[in-house]
């Protein structure tokens, strides 16, 4: 991964845009399993930047023995974190007591990435970043991570199912799984199939959310 060195100018610079989907602040590490799934959303989005030592609105105030914030943090990273994060790691020294980390991670090769339930499996949740906010991935976004990690194109048969997709994407901004479902008289399984299968396509996007995600026209 490209490795970028970072100045207290350039942290000064880059907090005052706020947060953002490729930019996290967290004053402590106190809860590393919250932190970790920031990180495992960045992974499984555009890769982003997660700075320790600042406040929520940007703030650079810097925390005690950054050394030792690092370290637990790393712990979590290594312990709960499945495949593994690659990432690069930057402290910067405010003064004598306090000190920022800079964590630049990049996006994964292998997805999805996951936050483990414990340190004993590799079974977990998925996390993506939506804006300021890193939302746990639906069995359909897990999939397409899973898929789309290969490049190859996804071909298919135009039909029924396809064509009241479209039908209803023509006189609605967006649908959720449900709707279409519902609409096209199909079982919740295979309108997950369809629309998995046309956002592979590059026919039909994809937008997480905290409830159902929303799916629309390209």
């Amino acid at each position: 991964m490209t490795i970028e060195f970072w100045s207290l100018q350039r942290l000064n610079e880059i907090t005052k845009k706020g947060e953002g989907v490729r930019l996290e602040f967290k004053k402590k590490a106190n809860f590393p399993d919250k932190i970790v799934k920031e990180l495992v959303a960045f992974a499984n989005t555009q890769g982003g930047i997660l700075l320790l030592g600042v406040d929520d609105d940007g703030t650079v105030s810097g925390t005690r023995d950054i050394e030792g914030e690092v370290f637990v943090l790393e712990q979590a990273i290594d312990s709960l974190i499945w495949p593994r994060l690659n990432y690069s790691l930057q402290i910067l020294k405010l003064n004598e007591k306090k000190g920022v980390a800079v964590l630049q991670v990049e996006k994964g090769d292998k997805l999805p990435l996951q936050l483990r339930d414990s340190p004993d499996t590799r079974a977990g949740k998925v996390y993506v970043r939506v804006g300021e906010q890193s939302l746990q991935a639906s069995k359909e976004m897990r999939e397409i991570l899973r898929r789309r990690v290969k490049a190859k194109d996804t071909q298919f048969t135009f039909g029924e199912k396809e064509r009241k997709l479209m039908e209803l994407l023509e006189n609605n901004s967006a649908i959720t799984l449900t709707e279409y479902a519902k609409a096209a008289n199909l079982s919740k399984f295979m309108a997950s199939r369809t629309l998995i299968k046309l956002v592979l396509s590059n026919v039909v996007e994809i937008q997480p959310e905290e409830g159902q995600d929303l799916y629309f026209r390209k």
